[in-house]
């Protein structure tokens, strides 16, 4: 299997395990999300273990192993990209699987559990043309940044609240709407496989500042996240310069 079939087939098993737990119907709430988390971590570990054994592995749900610092190979993993809207039954919320190989993203798949999507690196997707309305951007359903707002006022665009950071990026890739704008907190896990295929899509993802999206870092803190179309990234980064 390639890489990009095994990240697909982790991020499935992942997304079949956390639907029929929510299919169950034994949990809700803030115990169904924290058995999801363990479930899907669970799913990803025992497949990336049969499926690639000589690989580390670094994900939201287990124990950070410093010998991923030195591996040349290493799958970035959130087992469960927004626990909060899986356990209030959501659809906006995902499964990240990405490879970080010899000092940059190669492979990924994000699973979009609850739309029954995959999406892959290779083939990448195919981001629809831009609408003729009002530009569209997406934020945070609970803590919208400052720096979207100014990102708004520029593009006189609408902000769209949605949920998990990975839903957000794919929403991007899928023409849902056309820029993810994030400040004031994220991990590597929360984007290296959205932004993975974001740029095999073609579109922009960088910092707010827009610096390279560097992974597999000692500290897992990597806070800021712009995601576009190619023709929106002058103005957008302009905008948001200086929010961080």
């Amino acid at each position: 299997m390639t890489d990009v079939e095994v990240a697909a087939e982790v991020a499935g098993a992942a997304a079949a395990a956390l639907l029929q737990l929510r299919a169950d119907g034994q949990r809700t709430g803030r115990a169904l999300g924290d058995a999801g988390d363990a479930a899907a971590q669970a799913a990803i570990s025992g497949l990336l273990a049969a499926r690639r054994p000589g690989d580390a592995v670094f994900s939201e749900e287990a124990v950070d192993d410093p010998a991923r610092l030195s591996a040349d190979r290493v799958w970035i993993v959130d087992p469960l990209d927004g626990t909060r809207e899986y356990g209030e039954e959501r659809p906006d919320w995902a499964v990240h699987v990405a490879l970080w190989a010899d000092g940059d993203l190669t492979a990924a798949a994000v699973a979009l559990p609850a739309l029954g999507e995959v999406l892959v690196t290779d083939p990448a997707p195919v981001v629809p043309p831009s609408g003729s309305g009002r530009l569209r951007i997406a934020v945070s359903r609970t803590r919208p940044p400052v720096a979207a707002d100014a990102a708004a006022a520029a593009l006189d665009a609408e902000l769209v609240p949605m949920g998990s950071a990975g839903y957000k990026v794919t929403a991007v890739v899928r023409g849902e709407v056309d820029a993810y704008v994030h400040a004031g907190g994220m991990y590597q896990w929360d984007s290296a496989a959205p932004v993975a295929v974001a740029r095999a899509a073609g579109l922009t993802a960088v910092r707010l500042d827009g610096s390279p999206l560097h992974y597999n870092g000692a500290d897992p803190y990597l806070p800021d996240l712009v995601v576009c179309r190619p023709e929106l990234a002058d103005r957008l980064l302009e905008a948001v310069a200086g929010e961080r």
